[in-house]
């Protein structure tokens, strides 16, 4: 009676670990198709956080909008505030 029991439950937990491999092996494959078809359609699109990862870093230059250099110097200002509370 035990054995029985301890049996079904391992091909249970087989069966659904199994079920699980399958679906995000699955998964991964889809995921690689369609970023390989986006890759190629769209080879130079640039996304908002690659765009502005450089601005925090690099100064301000001479060239940017007063408006922009104001923005980068209250974010520089919100992130040393926010570092200093912790």
């Amino acid at each position: 009676m035990q054995g029985d029991i301890v049996s079904q439950g391992l091909e249970l937990m087989l069966f659904g670990m199994g079920t699980v491999l399958v679906f995000l092996t699955l998964l991964v494959i889809a995921i690689s198709f369609m970023s390989r078809i986006i890759g190629r359609f769209f080879p130079q699109v640039e996304t908002p956080i690659n765009r502005g990862a450089g601005l925090a870093k690099q100064p301000a230059a001479p060239g940017l909008a007063v408006e922009d250099a104001n923005l980068i110097a209250v974010i520089s200002a919100a992130i040393h505030r926010h570092r200093s509370r912790k």
